[in-house]
């Protein structure tokens, strides 16, 4: 990558966002944003409810990062967002065109594992069969790349970097 892109890590429930958005942001030397932090208040209540959050739910949170995104422009920054849908990264692109996806891919079972382990998290185990149902993983056409989350956090950065280093 020659210039500076927004990357947003995007990828189901467990799968690493934001343990590989900080390491990546650091290798690539730019701002790390949290896409959690982006929800408004009723989004994480349904979410902590069990409660799959509609696209009605996901249009404002998918703006803030846009705008975040946008901000960065030219500049540089990685942000997590699950974008599970084309038409969410659509909207992500159309706040801030030169946005690049990793999405970070893996094997249902390792993934529901890793979500068992983890705690103070909002999103229960019981809400990946959804976000599986729900994931449109990137075509051709969407400017990104794909890694597989089996190893270590810094083995997947590793991955992500390499792989992102191979984009026009």
């Amino acid at each position: 990558m020659s210039t500076p892109h927004v990357v947003v890590v995007m990828g189901v429930a467990g799968t690493g966002k934001t343990t590989i958005g900080p390491l990546l942001a650091a290798r690539l030397g730019v701002p790390y944003a949290e896409g959690d932090d982006f929800h408004p208040q009723a989004n994480i209540a349904k979410m902590s409810a069990g409660v799959p959050l509609g696209d009605d739910d996901r249009w404002p949170w998918l703006d803030a990062i846009g705008a975040w995104a946008h901000g960065r422009a030219g500049l540089g920054g990685v942000v997590s967002c699950s974008a599970l849908k084309r038409s969410y990264r659509d909207r992500l692109r159309a706040a801030a065109p030169g946005v690049v996806f990793v999405h970070l891919a893996g094997d249902r079972a390792l993934i529901e594992d890793r979500m068992s382990h983890r705690q103070g998290h909002f999103m229960p185990t019981a809400l990946l069969d959804s976000q599986f149902a729900t994931l449109q993983p990137l075509e051709r056409d969407e400017a990104g790349v794909a890694v597989d989350v089996a190893g270590s956090p810094e083995q997947i950065t590793e991955r992500a970097v390499k792989a992102l280093a191979d984009l026009p």
